[in-house]
């Protein structure tokens, strides 16, 4: 990565957040700091944030879940800061679109190691989308945009996506009907940087079939072929930007 990137701490709590700041500082990054949420739009008014590192229990009026949906209108990058016994808000963090998550107490290693994976991770997902800009593809009940990044329903109501799901459903729809195996979806939607971190293939496999499948348990938009990997099994439209 050529630029240094500019992280964002969001989190209550001044130690943290100053121990934070100083050891990303340390990494060669730089680092803003919120302590609500009235604090991180400002801070978002001013900077361009590559990455927001979000505690999930904010006090005041807005919650981090709340935050997280502000991040990622904005289409920064998420890592939520969680509690070991907060494992819902986990659930709906990611289903919200956060892409990673770290348990406190947390060693701030570990965390420099998850964020320098998910900034890789959207390096290449943001030049693409800048390459395949106004590109709309159809399949079931949804339209993928690719100027926008976000999956539509019928509705016209838009679906959540980490920005890992969102590759991995790409890289789905530009191939339907083709088996991909789990090695293959990882090289092409993530790269192999991620390496120990990743969240598995499988994983998010599933977070997706939980979005956009009438019955998750019987898919018939995703489907897994067994002893290969995994297909779109839905014919895919290209369609003209509205």
């Amino acid at each position: 990565m050529d630029k240094i990137p500019h992280i964002l701490v969001v989190d209550d709590h001044r130690e943290i957040r100053d121990l934070l700041a100083k050891y990303l500082t340390r990494m060669n990054m730089r680092v803003s700091v919120a302590g609500d949420g009235a604090a991180m739009r400002r801070v978002l008014q001013g900077a361009a944030i590559d990455l927001a590192v979000l505690d999930l229990m904010l006090p005041g009026g807005e919650s981090g879940l709340d935050l997280c949906r502000v991040l990622r209108a904005a289409e920064i990058p998420v890592i939520m800061l969680t509690a070991m016994v907060e494992e819902a808000d986990r659930i709906v963090g990611l289903e919200m679109g956060a892409d990673d998550y770290v348990c406190k107490p947390f060693s701030p290693r570990e965390l420099l190691a998850r964020i320098r994976v998910v900034l890789r991770r959207a390096e290449p997902g943001r030049a693409k989308a800048a390459r395949a800009a106004g590109r709309q593809l159809r399949f079931d009940r949804w339209l993928l945009d690719s100027t926008r990044r976000e999956l539509t329903g019928e509705d016209g109501v838009s679906l959540a996506l980490s920005s890992a799901e969102y590759r991995l459903l790409e890289v789905l729809t530009e191939r339907p009907g083709q088996t991909l195996s789990r090695d293959q979806l990882l090289d092409l939607s993530v790269g192999r940087s991620a390496e120990p971190f990743d969240r598995s293939i499988d994983n998010m496999i599933s977070r997706l079939r939980r979005k956009i499948e009438e019955d998750p348990r019987n898919p018939r938009i995703i489907k897994t072929v067994w002893g290969e990997g995994y297909c779109l099994a839905v014919p895919v439209r290209e369609e003209e930007p509205a």
